[in-house]
């Protein structure tokens, strides 16, 4: 058994009353036992929190660290011509190095700004070697292949045949799922529907119930994506997922910016879990989702990044305070409260992973998934009289995370990550980033 002991902390623990604690935090193994007061505990490690502010890990649940070599290759650009002219050919470009070292380098990110678990979509070519970074890294992941049988200039090593598809994402899921006592599970993840037929579609369904595990996919992110499901299915993106069976609380939407009065119902009654993703559907110019109505409507509404060539950044300190300045002048300036948008950043991340009883809040016998912020800065005082929250969502940045805890594993301390050789990634990655750039051309005449 294995034990840390926090002392002297301001602990936001998110559970049902959604306490703020002030004292000590003690973990066994990979279980927090204790929250608050003193505690007395012998430990083998003493983290003294003495002016900090420990928090349930972020969940983001929206993320490709498959394209995190690909930043500031796709800048300025809207989703179709991003994903024709510049993400498809540098994802069917990817081998199974440059996949590793993307995956490390999102990673890394990820750790050293507090987020402890992600739901990640890879590319469809070598998704093993993303699935061992987050291995070796420590991270919570619900993960799968991205699955493309369909579409149009799309380049060739990305076209799978269907059969193929799925038995290469049954493979993956064998293999990961359930992984290091269930820290990596398996997701199936067809990349949306202009990219699959429907019989992978169904197929997904299918498997997805006999498995029981999450299907991940995109929806309703662009307003030209919707015509072009419109004209190849007759109806819009989450009316089809409903009639072939895939809207079902199993299913996470990443996006939904543009959604009808049918469709948000749809999500509703049917229990399906939507990330929302400011920073990607800003910058790519993709609109401002209604997040206010989704969550009127009691949908669970959690965040993402998306990827790091549509953000630049995997932050959620960046995705959070966006996510409540976007609807302000629109829906007035009480909308999106920093509490709501916490809430999404945390136990609604647990919920929409179906995890809400191990993480997303810091209670007596659940993961010891959590972060250690140090606000004691100049761009965070005065404290006194003023939300922690409001503290966090509005003044703090990523560069105040000083220790990172996943699993009850230290993975990340006073901004080091520990898991991660980070002159390795940098280095390999820049060259992986230039093997690959120079491939693309052979790979666009094939």
């Amino acid at each position: 058994m294995r034990s840390i002991l926090i002392k002297n902390a301001q602990i936001i623990t998110m559970n049902f009353q959604e306490e703020i604690v002030y004292g000590d935090l003690y973990i066994e193994d990979d279980r927090i036992k204790q929250v608050g007061g003193d505690l007395g505990y012998r430990a083998d490690q003493v983290i003294d929190a003495k002016n900090k502010t420990i928090i349930p890990g972020f969940i983001q649940t929206h993320i490709h660290l498959c394209q995190t070599l690909f930043r500031g290759q796709a800048d300025d650009l809207e989703l179709m011509d991003w994903l024709q002219k510049k993400i498809w050919p540098l994802e069917a470009s990817h081998d199974e190095e440059s996949s590793y070292y993307s995956a490390m380098l999102g990673l890394g990110e990820l750790i050293q700004s507090g987020t402890t678990t992600i739901v990640d979509m890879e590319t469809v070519n070598h998704a093993d070697s993303a699935f061992q970074a987050m291995a070796e890294s420590g991270i919570r992941s619900l993960s799968g292949k991205v699955m493309m049988d369909m579409g149009d200039d799309v380049p060739d090593l990305l076209i799978e045949d269907t059969n193929k598809s799925i038995q290469q994402s049954v493979d993956l899921l064998e293999k990961w799922h359930q992984y290091d006592n269930g820290r990596i599970q398996y997701a199936f993840c067809p990349r949306f529907v202009v990219s699959c037929t429907e019989e992978l579609l169904t197929s997904v369904r299918d498997l997805s119930n006999h498995y029981n595990v999450k299907v991940h996919t995109h929806a309703s992110e662009n307003q030209g994506e919707i015509k072009i499901v419109e004209m190849q299915r007759g109806m819009r993106n989450v009316v089809y997922l409903d009639k072939i069976g895939l809207a079902n609380e199993n299913l996470i939407l990443a996006h939904c910016v543009w959604l009808d009065d049918e469709e948000k119902g749809i999500i509703k009654d049917r229990g399906i879990k939507m990330s929302h993703c400011p920073g990607s559907n800003l910058k790519l110019a993709s609109g401002i989702a209604d997040i206010p109505d989704m969550l009127a409507i009691d949908a669970n509404i959690s965040l993402g990044a998306d990827g790091a060539p549509c953000n630049n950044n995997l932050d959620m300190f960046n995705e959070m305070r966006l996510a409540s300045l976007i609807q302000k002048p629109k829906h007035g300036p009480t909308a999106m409260d920093a509490r709501t948008v916490f809430r999404m950043a945390t136990i609604g991340g647990a919920k929409a992973v179906g995890m809400e009883d191990d993480i997303g809040s810091i209670e007596p016998g659940k993961k010891a998934d959590i972060a250690i912020l140090d606000l004691f800065k100049f761009h965070t005082y005065p404290s006194h009289d003023v939300d922690p929250i409001s503290r966090i969502v509005y003044s703090a940045t990523r560069a105040d995370v000083d220790t990172t805890i996943i699993n009850g594993k230290v993975v990340m301390e006073k901004g080091n990550v520990k898991t991660i050789d980070k002159d390795i990634v940098l280095h390999e990655a820049d060259k992986s980033i230039n093997r690959l750039l120079k491939r693309i051309p052979s790979i666009m005449k094939v």
